[in-house]
């Protein structure tokens, strides 16, 4: 377990082993609360922003036998049909 020190202006530093093995650099942000046994410091990772448009065509269904024609789906039609 690492000790902290915090500074006259409320600044603590985070060991450079722990800093490392977390992935923070300068501008990291870190979520603190307090539990009733002290406190809890917690990385707040961004989700990064996407483009929906880019996701397009990355799922495709698998062809299923032979093409339906609207016709397959008309309900006159099937009941028309004697089975």
């Amino acid at each position: 377990m690492s000790t902290l020190l915090v500074s006259s202006k409320g600044q603590i530093v985070l060991p450079a082993a722990i800093r490392r093995r977390l992935g923070l650099g300068a501008g990291s942000r870190l979520e603190i609360s307090e539990e009733s046994d002290g406190l809890k410091l917690r990385v707040s990772r961004a989700v990064p922003k996407s483009d929906l448009s880019l996701l397009a065509g990355m799922v495709r269904a698998p062809s299923r036998g032979a093409p339906r024609r609207l016709q397959d789906f008309d309900p006159a039609a099937m009941l028309a049909r004697k089975p």
